[in-house]
């Protein structure tokens, strides 16, 4: 029997949007803290908080959005968070203090929400049953791209331009993101009245889609550990004097991601979840054995490639785990789910960890972080992965 075409003309529109939605966000995020400590002489908690109300912003329209999509449309859902992402974009020119450049980040988080829910949710229609872990895999590199090229561009508008050149950039992404957009074809779900009446209830257990919380369970854990990566690697490598070699890690870990994810989606849909879930859980515990006794350079992007294999396979297949037993008409929801609690884990991440450094340093935090990791092996096991064993 053929297999069902993954690269149709939807799911590369779609995929290039979602690429440049992402580099809007990578870009920001990158020189956020640094434009308000520059533009508006603020702290560095605000700044932090300049940055991180972005996040605050997505998790509350993801809840939102994985709850209602079905019921506004997703089409309408997409076309309209992507107009508000562009409009949130345009309002950084005129924000002249530090509130308003509060909400206007805000506003741009819970677009960015809605959007990167509403994208995905699309794509799992698009793609067929058989082939879904191999065409999230696929998916999931237009973020994985972004984040490789998004805070170089950042950096590099930083070093020979001034912010306004960096908004009018993110500016013309988000207006090429609405153009591309325009020629996709977003499916829709048919919902019964019955669906429709049960959608609209506001319990706190309607805003999550319960086959899709134990594998979500395990991404916020792993991303709790991921985020020490991201907010803490560049203070580490300084400590240790590894800093020429650190500009290279999320390169490194980029590549990776790529070179591995034709295979590991299209392993998770022939061989099943637990022979790619168990391996990239122990692949991303040694990454972070290696960060945490790290002495050369070497070592330091041999942990980046194995983060890439470990967290990078992680996330993609876990998100085709999470929509596997949802109802069609909750795809949406069972979406949101993933994304919400993986973004509680990054989000939560830098707090909880940065209360652990003080009293072990930072390659006792990182062997934390890898024994944290190695446990959660465990937890998947009784969560998803002995049912999964079963089913296969």
């Amino acid at each position: 029997m053929s297999k069902s075409k993954l690269w149709t003309n939807d799911f590369i529109l779609i995929f290039a949007t979602m690429l440049f939605v992402s580099l809007v966000f990578y870009l920001l995020m990158t020189a956020m803290t640094t434009y308000a400590i520059q533009q508006f002489n603020a702290s560095q908690s605000q700044a932090g908080l300049a940055s991180g109300i972005f996040v605050i912003g997505g998790l509350i329209a993801r809840l939102l959005a994985g709850k209602y999509m079905e019921v506004i449309g997703r089409k309408k859902l997409l076309y309209g968070s992507l107009f508000l992402f562009l409009i949130a974009t345009l309002l950084y020119f005129p924000a002249n203090n530090l509130d308003l450049l509060l909400l206007v980040r805000f506003i741009h988080g819970a677009a960015f929400g809605f959007a990167t829910t509403a994208m995905p949710t699309a794509i799992m229609d698009i793609i067929s049953i058989e082939r879904r872990g191999e065409g999230i895999s696929y998916f999931s590199l237009s973020m994985t791209i972004a984040s490789a090229i998004g805070p170089f561009l950042g950096i590099f508008i930083m070093q020979h331009a001034d912010f306004n050149m960096m908004f009018a950039v993110c500016t013309g992404f988000s207006v090429v993101s609405i153009i591309i957009m325009l020629f996709a074809q977003i499916p829709e779900v048919r919902i019964t009245k019955k669906q429709m009446d049960a959608m609209k209830e506001n319990t706190w257990q309607d805003f999550f889609e319960k086959s899709a919380i134990p594998i979500s369970i395990i991404m916020l854990l792993t991303g709790i550990a991921f985020s020490s990566i991201l907010t803490f690697l560049n203070s580490y490598v300084i400590n240790i004097n590894l800093s020429t070699a650190a500009s290279f890690f999320f390169i490194v870990y980029a590549t990776f991601i790529i070179i591995s994810r034709p295979f590991t989606g299209r392993l998770l849909d022939i061989k099943g979840d637990n022979i790619v879930m168990y391996p990239a859980l122990l692949l991303f515990t040694l990454s972070l054995v290696l960060l945490s006794r790290a002495e050369s350079g070497f070592i330091l992007l041999l942990a980046g490639a194995l983060v890439g294999l470990g967290f990078g396979t992680i996330m993609s297949c876990a998100q085709a785990i999470a929509t596997k037993k949802a109802p069609q008409h909750r795809i949406g929801l069972a979406t949101a789910t993933f994304l919400f609690f993986l973004d509680v884990g990054v989000g939560s991440g830098p707090f909880l960890i940065g209360n652990i450094i003080p009293i072990v340093g930072f390659r006792g935090m990182y062997m934390i972080m890898a024994v944290a990791v190695f446990l959660s092996i465990f937890l998947y096991y009784f969560v998803h992965g002995k049912k999964a064993a079963t089913s296969n």
